[in-house]
């Protein structure tokens, strides 16, 4: 290992994560991977009883805590030990058709930040049952455990049933982000095949699937979204299904719009020329050059469906008690703003910081993947 002046890096250095990293002068990429090894030993330290704990434990989420640790561990010094090598990875000519818009996407810093927070939000919610001694559920003598103000024993206070709020904060971010991912997995997936294939096929085809698309945008989501919820016993499915259904119209927009364009390229005309069949042509050489709108679509998509998760459970026809989920403890405790307002206030914060992070990650990308934009 060497430095930018020629100067040799001693093995040594591996030993601090992102040491090696910072002495050739990638201070972002040293930090980043410094303040992850912090973090890991943080954990391993505070949590020691709670990891010896998941070896002989049989619950999923104990091992999966236990993995994103052992993962967190093992990237953070790797990367120490072959610098070299991962930057070779990195930037590869795997990743040149990428490359020119991670250059413009490092340049913005606020998407930098949103960044950090996401990987440091979900990081949080992977490794919750190390972070904190309780569980999402456990309730103990009520009268002299509700309402407790935050302190070192709680760090966030507890509810009305004496819970640790830090503790459904971090299980009930599993339940959000997991709805919103699933969601918009669905949403981005379907509107993607109906806007490829109206945007190519034109014509009848692409008049029939547009104005499909536009009496489900004209009508209020909000009051479909509660109408079949009410007819239905709520349940993450069912949730899931709902939103991943009904959010993928605007998706087929912009990807019908991009289509059009590009099915007029040379690239696109000699595919037709040399007798490949539509779907070839579609999903090998027209989906992949329109992926940018709609990665920037997914990104802003997954804060606008926490934000309609955490509404739904507020209003009782999202998530159910006693299944953790921010918009089910801020239902819990809006009763108590006055007596224990840090019920509500901390699960609004953690709302409020996760669809902010989504949407600097998605003007970042969206910066970075426009060319018209780029500077």
């Amino acid at each position: 290992m060497t430095d930018p002046t020629g100067r040799r890096i001693p093995r040594i250095a591996a030993l601090l994560p992102g040491l090696p990293l910072l002495l050739q002068g990638r201070r972002r990429a040293g930090l980043s991977l410094l303040a992850l090894g912090v973090l890991t030993i943080a954990v391993a330290v505070t949590g020691a009883d709670r990891i010896l704990a998941a070896f002989s434990a049989r619950r999923v989420d104990s091992w999966l805590a236990l993995v994103t640790l052992l993962a967190c561990a093992a990237l953070a010094w790797s990367v120490g030990l072959a610098p070299e090598r991962f930057h070779r990875l990195a930037t590869g000519a795997a990743a040149s058709h990428w490359r020119p818009a991670w250059r413009e996407f490092r340049r913005n810093r606020l998407a930098i930040l949103g960044l950090y927070l996401l990987a440091l939000i979900c990081l949080a919610t992977l490794l919750a049952p190390f972070l904190t001694g309780y569980g999402p559920g456990e309730i103990g003598d009520i009268q002299a455990t509700r309402h407790l103000a935050p302190s070192l024993e709680h760090p966030l206070g507890t509810d009305k049933f004496g819970r640790d709020v830090l503790t459904r904060i971090l299980y009930g971010a599993r339940v959000s982000l997991s709805i919103g991912f699933v969601a918009v997995t669905i949403s981005i997936t379907l509107g993607t095949l109906v806007g490829a294939v109206a945007g190519y096929a034109g014509g009848a085809v692409d008049n029939l699937l547009m104005r499909f698309v536009d009496m489900l945008i004209s009508f209020p989501r909000l009051v479909l979204l509660i109408t079949v919820i009410a007819l239905f016993d709520a349940s993450l499915i069912l949730i899931v299904l709902i939103l991943g259904l009904t959010l993928w119209p605007s998706t087929a927009r912009i990807v019908r719009g991009d289509v059009l364009s590009v099915r007029e390229r040379e690239f696109v005309e000699a595919a037709r020329a040399l007798g490949l069949s539509a779907p070839r042509i579609v999903f090998r050489h027209i989906i992949p050059n329109v992926m940018g709108p709609v990665i920037v679509a997914a990104t802003l998509g997954l804060g606008n469906i926490i934000l309609i998760e955490a509404g739904l459970s507020f209003l009782g026809l999202g998530v159910q008690p006693p299944t953790p989920s921010w918009g089910v403890i801020i239902r819990e405790g809006h009763q108590f703003l006055t007596s224990a307002p840090w019920v509500t206030t901390f699960a609004g914060l953690a709302i409020v910081v996760t669809v902010i992070a989504f949407n600097l990650v998605g003007d970042g990308l969206r910066d970075a993947l426009d060319p018209r934009l780029n500077r």
